[in-house]
């Protein structure tokens, strides 16, 4: 088969961004329902439930950086990364699936070792899956703009599947102790997840090269040299306390709302996610052209701040009876200013890997991806296991909630105060990676040189300021660069 032939138009941009649907859908229901489904309907305890998605990182940090190998040593006549999609689409569709189905047993400890098992497998085929995904759009173009005209439909495509994920549950799942909506639910998602993601199998495109030659013993030196790189331990920080901070209101929404409001029976949580994933939406048409002409460090610089102000306010309304028009106000604040952070975060992953070459001289989005999955799933871990913890901390009672009765009133003043501080928290420190992140257009465009004149197909000489860009962009001594030590192969190529 030949190679299939780029395409730039809005037709790409929108079959390639399909696949966030999952990426975007996926982890807020998991955020915002599968500790209610364990703890509410299931009774199992909640600093037991928080445990699931923490252990099961131990896993993640094994299938990642193998995945991310096994990726750029593949060779396929429809492009490595195209037939991994391919394959992904079924298995996360089947293993998102598995996570919803009832317990064979009753005994706490089936339950979580049932659970904590299916929660391995999902995450399995998530790598299957957002590994090459991840590494795809560098393999796709070189261009920094069109880079960004389609990681922003990739983001109005997380957008829509948050929007979808997070208002049809609400409406499937009336009651939060019946244990077949949640399984109808998933069956609903788990074939949405398989179309969109195929259809990012159709309608790419990736440009052939030679696999990298080495053993999968290397997966996890390899994984670990791409931290050599300074763009990418600054991006890390992007990414964990971008989408953390998110996780964390996604996954305690529900309590604030239930708990915290007393709303949930109302429908209260399907307008504040609403209020939330609309504003998202607009801001994407906002940001997306902003970033393609300013740069997207800047995007984030405007939006952090607008998520802060958004989470914040929400203490002042943090009580029953509050008033809805305030709660929804801000929360549309919150999903304006996400919008700017996640446009810019993906969008700056595509370009990780041009780094990660000019440090490395390999050509290996498959890893550089897989380490930025890992990450991603380990924020999602992070976020369900401390909300689970914090929970308990703050004397939250998992038989009252399976009885459908209310909380203690300091363990709903205490909700209340996870529920605001720890997302902001996270959004400042997102806010400061961001000051110190080293690349605009104008240094990417120097990496993107500096790479062709390693490969000898520009004859220019590097100037002294060229020099110090790349030495600031990858935070290693010009003389160091382009060199397959760096890579962390034993061998050294």
């Amino acid at each position: 088969m030949k190679e299939k032939k780029p395409n730039y138009g809005l037709m790409s941009q929108v079959m390639y961004g399909m696949g966030e649907f999952f990426n975007g859908g996926c982890f807020l229901i998991i955020n915002s329902f599968f500790a209610v489904f364990l703890t509410k309907a299931l009774g199992m305890p909640a600093a037991l439930v928080g445990t699931i998605p923490l252990v099961g990182k131990i896993w993640d940090a094994i299938t990642d950086p193998i995945m991310g190998n096994i990726t750029d040593r593949t060779r396929s006549r429809f492009g490595a990364k195209r037939f991994y999609i391919m394959i992904g689409s079924i298995v996360s569709a089947i293993t998102f699936v598995l996570l919803w189905v009832p317990s064979p047993s009753d005994s706490v400890a089936v339950k979580y070792v049932f659970y904590f098992t299916m929660y391995c497998l999902f995450n399995t085929g998530f790598t299957v899956l957002m590994v090459p995904y991840n590494g795809l759009l560098p393999d796709m173009m070189d261009d920094y703009a069109m880079r960004a005209k389609f990681s922003n439909m990739r983001m109005v495509w997380s957008t829509i599947g948050a929007m979808i994920c997070g208002l049809v549950p609400s409406f499937m799942i009336r009651d939060n102790l019946d244990t077949g909506a949640y399984l109808r639910c998933a069956l609903l998602f788990g074939v949405l997840f398989f179309v969109t993601s195929f259809m990012v199998f159709l309608g790419t495109w990736e440009k052939q090269k030679e696999p990298v030659k080495t053993s999968l013993k290397d997966s996890f030196p390899q994984a670990v040299s791409v931290f050599k790189s300074k763009s990418f331990r600054l991006f890390i920080g992007l990414y964990l306390f971008g989408q953390c901070g998110m996780d964390f209101i996604s996954g305690m929404a529900i309590y604030y709302v239930d708990d915290v409001l007393n709303a949930y029976a109302s429908g209260f949580l399907t307008y504040v996610l609403a209020a939330l994933m609309i504003s998202q939406l607009v801001g994407m048409a906002v940001f997306g052209p902003l970033m393609s002409r300013t740069s997207k460090k800047t995007t984030i610089l405007i939006g952090a701040p607008l998520r802060f102000i958004g989470i914040a306010g929400m203490i002042f309304f943090a009580y029953e009876g509050a008033p809805v028009v305030p709660i929804l106000v801000l929360a549309a604040v919150v999903g304006f200013g996400n919008a700017a952070s996640l446009t810019a975060i993906f969008a700056i992953m595509a370009d990780m890997a041009d780094v990660d070459e000019l440090i490395t001289s390999i050509r290996r989005p498959g890893t550089v991806s897989g380490m930025a999955t890992f990450i991603r799933k380990i924020s999602s871990g992070l976020s369900a296991a401390s909300i689970g913890f914090l929970l308990a901390a703050v004397g939250y009672d998992e038989v009252i909630a399976n009885a459908g009765g209310r909380q203690s009133a300091f363990t709903q003043r205490s909700i209340a105060l996870i529920f605001v501080i720890a997302p902001a928290l996270l959004t400042a420190l997102l806010f400061v990676c961001d000051i110190f992140f080293p690349i605009t257009k104008k240094e990417y465009d120097v990496v993107q040189k500096e790479i062709a004149r390693r490969k000898g197909e520009d004859a220019s000489v590097t100037s002294d300021e060229e020099k110090k860009i790349c030495e600031n962009v990858t935070g290693m001594a010009y003389e160091r660069l382009w060199n397959p030590a760096n890579a962390g192969m034993r061998d050294g190529g």
